[in-house]
Parts: C-alpha cells; sequence; structure tokens
C-alpha cells in the first residue's frame, strides 16, 4: 500500500508507523506503535501512561481512543476489541473507503485529502492561510495570561505524537476564542468546558478504555434516539468531510459517538518538521448552539434543571460539585457513568476532568478521583442513594455552619475583642483566615462520607456525632492559628482571643437547627454532668 511517499503527499501515517509513545504496566519501558498497536496493547490493558500527554490532554485523547474504537468496532460489528493490531488496522482503514492509501490517518497529506482531525479544503490555497505555528503547543486549546502560567511556544522540537496530541485537543475541547475561532459543539457555549466525568476501574489506561468502549457500544442506539442522531450511516469522522468554513453539519446527520473537528487546520511537513496553518470560520462545525451542550456526549453530565451541560468553574471538582455527581439528583449522566454490571469485587473510581476556561484565558486543569468501594457502590446504585444524598447535604450544611460560626469568632479576634461585622477590612481577613478550614475539609469529605454511607443504620449517628466533633476541633484549630495574627499587646491580646474562643463555643449550642446530632450531643453532657436537671433540657 502506498504510504508516506513524496509523490503521494503523505506523512506520518499513523496507521502503519511507530509515531505513538508510552509507558508499560509491568516495568514502565518506553514503547513506541502505530495507532492501531496501541489500540491492540490498551485492549491488552498493558499500557500504563503516554510520556509525551500533558494533563489538560488526557481526557480529550482517552475519549477519541475511545470514541473511535467504539465506532471502528460498531461498523465491523464486532462487540469485543480485538488484541492484534492488524485487526485494528483493518477496521480503522475501513471507517475510510474513500482513502485507501491511509491519508486521512496521517498528520500531513494533500490539503485535497483528508488528514488525521484535519477537513480536506477544496479550491482554496492552504499556503495563504497566514496563521502559521511552528510550535505545537501554539496549536493546542491552551490559552494564558500573558505568558505568566505557561510559556507558549515552547515545543519547537516537537515529535508526531506532540503534534498529535495538540490536534486532539484542539479539535475535540476547543471553546470560541474570537471571531472565526467556533468552538466544538459538546459544550455549553463558547466559554465553557468539554467535562470528562465517569465511573472507571482503579487501574492503568486499558481498564477504563476497555469499559467506557463497552460501555460506547451498548448505549450508542439510545443516545442516538435520546438526541435525534443518526442510528446507523451518520458521520462519524468529522474530518472527512470537506469544510470551507462556511457550512454547518446537521446534528441529524451525525453518529451517536461522533468524533467532531472545530477549527480549519492543516499540517505540512517543512524540511521533516510539522508545520501548522490555520484560518478561521465564518461558521461553526456542528450546528448545536441551541443544545447548550446537550448532544449525548458519554463523558458530559447534564443539569437536568437548567436543561444544560456541566460547565466547571474555576473552583474545579470541589467537594459540593461531587457530592452532586456522586449523590445528588441534580445531574443527569452520562453514558460513561455506570455503578451496575460491575463484578462484585471491583475496585472503583470516580473520576471527573475538565480544563476550564475563562474568557481569553484558562482558569486551570481540574481532575478529581473519588474511591468506590463495592459497599458504596451498592448504596448509590440501589434505592439507598436518596439516604447518602441526604448525609452528603448535611455534611455540606454542617462545614458551611461551621465555617460561619469560625469567621465570626474571627472578626471578634481582629476587632480586638470588640466586634463589628461592619467593618470591611475586618470582615475581609476574617473571610481569608476562615478559608483554610473548607480547604482541608474538600480532600478529606468523601473519605469521611463513606465511612458513614457504608455503615449498618444502628452505627450512623454516632459516626455522624464522631465526625461533627472532629469538625469542631478542626475549626477551633484554625482559630487558635489565626490568633498569631490578632493583637499582639498584653491586655488587648488575652481580651480578644478569649472573646473569640467564647463567641466560638457559645454559638455551637445555637446549632440546633442546622447541627441537630451536635446540639443533642452536647445536652446530653450537660445533663450527664448535672448541669441540666432531667426533663428540662432543650434538645
Amino acid at each position: 500500500m502506498p504510504h508516506d511517499t513524496p509523490s503521494s503527499g503523505l506523512r506520518w501515517n499513523l496507521l502503519d508507523e511507530a509515531l505513538i509513545r508510552w509507558r508499560c504496566v509491568a516495568w514502565g519501558d518506553s514503547h513506541r506503535g502505530s495507532l492501531p498497536q496501541l489500540l491492540a496493547e490498551l485492549a491488552a490493558d498493558t499500557v500504563r501512561d503516554f510520556p509525551a500527554l500533558r494533563p489538560h490532554q488526557r481526557h480529550p485523547w482517552h475519549a477519541f481512543l475511545a470514541q473511535l474504537a467504539a465506532v471502528a468496532l460498531h461498523r465491523a460489528d464486532q462487540v469485543v476489541p480485538w488484541t492484534d493490531a492488524a485487526d485494528w488496522r483493518t477496521a480503522l482503514l475501513a471507517l475510510t473507503p474513500d482513502d485507501a492509501d491511509g491519508a486521512a490517518w496521517c498528520l500531513v497529506a494533500p490539503p485535497e485529502r483528508p488528514a488525521l482531525l484535519q477537513s480536506p479544503v477544496l479550491g482554496e490555497r492552504v499556503s495563504d492561510w497566514k496563521n502559521v505555528l511552528r510550535a505545537a503547543d501554539e496549536l493546542d486549546m491552551l490559552v494564558t495570561s500573558k505568558n505568566h502560567d505557561l510559556k507558549a511556544a515552547r515545543a519547537r522540537r516537537a515529535e508526531p505524537d506532540d503534534w498529535l496530541y495538540a490536534l486532539v485537543s484542539l479539535q475535540t475541547q476547543e471553546g470560541f476564542l474570537g471571531a472565526g475561532n467556533y468552538g466544538i459543539s459538546r459544550m455549553n457555549g463558547g466559554f465553557a468546558s468539554r467535562p470528562g466525568v465517569g465511573v472507571s476501574p482503579v487501574g492503568a489506561w486499558g481498564g477504563r478504555w476497555a469499559a467506557d468502549v463497552q460501555t460506547l457500544l451498548a448505549q450508542r442506539a439510545t443516545i442516538a434516539d435520546q438526541q435525534g442522531l443518526a442510528a446507523e450511516g451518520g458521520h462519524a469522522l468529522l474530518w472527512l468531510i470537506p469544510w470551507a468554513g462556511t457550512e454547518s453539519l446537521a446534528m441529524q446527520s451525525l453518529d451517536p459517538l461522533y468524533v467532531e473537528v472545530c477549527r480549519r487546520v492543516r499540517l505540512e511537513d517543512i524540511g521533516g518538521v510539522p508545520v501548522a496553518r490555520v484560518t478561521g470560520s465564518k461558521v461553526a462545525r456542528v450546528a448545536a448552539k441551541e443544545r447548550n451542550g446537550i448532544t449525548g456526549d458519554p463523558w458530559t453530565p447534564v443539569d437536568a434543571a437548567d436543561g444544560k451541560a456541566l460547565t466547571v468553574s474555576g473552583a474545579g471538582f470541589e467537594y459540593k460539585l461531587m457530592a452532586d455527581l456522586l449523590t445528588g439528583g441534580r445531574f443527569t449522566h452520562g453514558a460513561a457513568w455506570r455503578l451496575d454490571g460491575w463484578p462484585r469485587d471491583a475496585t472503583l473510581q470516580v473520576v471527573a476532568q475538565a480544563t476550564v476556561r475563562g474568557q481569553g484565558k484558562t482558569e486551570g486543569y481540574h481532575e478529581r478521583r473519588v474511591p468506590v468501594s463495592p459497599k458504596l457502590r451498592s448504596r448509590l446504585a440501589g434505592p439507598q442513594r436518596v439516604a447518602v444524598a441526604e448525609m452528603a447535604k448535611q455534611r455540606i450544611a454542617a462545614i458551611a455552619a461551621l465555617r460561619k460560626l469560625l469567621w465570626s469568632a474571627l472578626v471578634l479576634l481582629f476587632a480586638n475583642g470588640d466586634g463589628d461585622d461592619r467593618n470591611d477590612s475586618i470582615s475581609d481577613k476574617a473571610g481569608r483566615f476562615a478559608r483554610p478550614f473548607e480547604q482541608r475539609e474538600d480532600p478529606r469529605f468523601f473519605d469521611d462520607l463513606a465511612l458513614e454511607a457504608e455503615a449498618e443504620d444502628a452505627d450512623r449517628i454516632a459516626l455522624r456525632v464522631q465526625w461533627l466533633l472532629g469538625l469542631v476541633k478542626r475549626a477551633e484549630h484554625v482559630l487558635s492559628e489565626a490568633f498569631e495574627a490578632g493583637p499582639r499587646s498584653g491586655m488587648q491580646r488575652y481580651k480578644a482571643r478569649a472573646a473569640a474562643l467564647g463567641r466560638f463555643h457559645g454559638a455551637l449550642r445555637g446549632l440546633k437547627p442546622v447541627l441537630p446530632d451536635l446540639a443533642h450531643h452536647y445536652a446530653q453532657q450537660r445533663r450527664e454532668a448535672g448541669a441540666e436537671p432531667e426533663g428540662q433540657h432543650h434538645d
């Protein structure tokens, strides 16, 4: 088969050339292989990681590999991923019947033909496109502020897989970036993000990939029906279709697992080095603006009340959002969220990933993994999910109540014991010093929640009280840490500290509406100490 020859104009063919670097699970040895070889290794679960893959590229790369594999398997009427690279090569080539020489799987091909994730350009001179990018990371979707956060255009000696990851990142998770630079369909608006949220086995890349491929195959018909997509015969690899930048594709013409492209870009070979030429478009590639990101993306939760795809804020996957994702009814999950059908002893985790976009900037890459034990999984997958959701809700309310109480005590401390929450500078300072309390609760929230959720009903109240007492102790520790920032001289120091501690402990007794279990515990202590006669307590 002719490929990668000067006469054909094809370079860096992923079907046949060892262009992708990965490390194996067993010893961490480095490997290079073609795309079919990689898919075969993923099916055998021997891939540990990809050394050239940048953190914000992890979800786009995983989604690309899973969608591509599921489309290829479906078209071949196959339900189990192949472990032979030759089978993968045949199936991938069958997806591009008009390009039997593999042009659609090359990083560089003649402009009038498809190249990997690059739509054909007909009747235009690509050499006239003025935007020329000579570094792989220039092509990527990251936008940084004046080079402060992450230096741009560093990858000038990039290898082919650096360009591959940049292409996947740009074409499958980019948003709006000014006139002519439209974003993908799989996000809620041009300044949103494409999240990657799902349930996966704990382990290497192949386990999650294989699980998601099987789920995508099982759910593709449901996705098509729910989203009005083409159950059979739809466009799956959108880079195969010529695009002049003036026409959009209708959603009903697309395969349920379509891999999209959102920008007009072509790579060239300049002296053996890839260089990208980019130009704008007059319209988005996929006509989906009115969908608010609801496209059936397997990894995108949908806010049921707002009717919009999840947009992650600059706070990332903090504990309140993760609690909603894990236990609440706020979000409708994509196909990759699956708690049933696993082996009984499977060790699972919730994986949440997103690169948060802002207007002309990014607000960080965020990733969080929450372990889900078999017992917790049974709780979340069954009727007890509502009870677990209530536990999470109560714990979130408790943290908020203690944070407010801590803030009030800090205001008194910084006001030298006199207290005036109308002083903005003191209020702001108290807020800054109270912030570590919640930040420290965040990483331990789900471990603590799981202890109560997995316990038997008779043990749950005791566990909750134990957690609440620990919460109070940790809040008081933050208050004590702030003593050094309070008044330092003689009488004012003692007065301020005593007043702050007095307000903190005194206010705990008034938390009955929010923390009834804690209030009951304190009342019981007072009764046992003889502070309240029997029958006169107020719990």
